[in-house]
């Protein structure tokens, strides 16, 4: 296979890009050190020698040093991993190297993210912000069903509108329409909005 771009990332290492679109960083010195040559051809030995010495080592590395400093969903990880040039098979070794040691779990993410949240988001608000993290929609779902207590969406509506000092007796209609608008934004139900606007306060 040929290498079709050697580019420099910054002082230390280059980006080398092969004919199949596939792209991996090595430091200069162990450029040098395999002697590859933009334009020059890459034997699958050599390429899968690289990857076994040095590409998946530094992978699995990377991978643990993100989980180190924050639970982060799979598909968060493996952005991160594209983001640093790792081929594609790489990212799938350094995956399956953390969820063995049980580093990864996407189900425990999203139950303690439901945990932290429930206080101060609706479900729905929840829901979105966990399928925009990439965890798929059943696990989303087992962790609401196990985590979300149901003190009640109506409960946390009434927690925002005592914080914002609201009150249906003194407000007017311009005021109840503010509030409304705020509720809808943080994700709430429209009846269930309204049920605390017009009978709860």
């Amino acid at each position: 296979m040929q290498i079709t771009q050697i580019a420099e990332l910054d002082k230390k290492r280059v980006k080398i890009r092969l004919e199949d679109g596939t792209c991996f960083t090595l430091y200069k010195g162990e450029k040098r050190r395999y002697g590859l040559a933009e334009g020059e051809e890459i034997s699958g030995e050599l390429y899968q020698e690289i990857c076994q010495e040095i590409l998946i080592k530094r992978a699995r590395k990377r991978t643990m040093h993100l989980l180190e400093r924050m639970d982060r969903t799979e598909w968060q990880l493996r952005l991160k991993l594209s983001q640093g040039y790792y081929p594609q098979d790489v990212i799938e070794d350094a995956i399956a190297y953390v969820r063995g040691y049980h580093y990864l779990d996407d189900l425990r993410y999203a139950q303690n993210y439901v945990r932290n949240q429930q206080e101060r988001k609706s479900l729905r608000k929840i829901q979105m912000e966990l399928l925009g993290k990439g965890i798929a929609k059943n696990l989303i779902e087992q962790a609401l069903e196990e985590e979300y207590q149901q003190e009640n969406e109506r409960q946390l509506i009434l927690k925002w509108v005592e914080k914002k000092h609201y009150s249906s007796e003194t407000a007017d209609l311009k005021e109840k329409q503010r509030m409304y608008q705020f509720l809808m934004r943080k994700g709430f139900h429209s009846g269930d909005i309204l049920h605390v606007l017009d009978y709860l306060t």
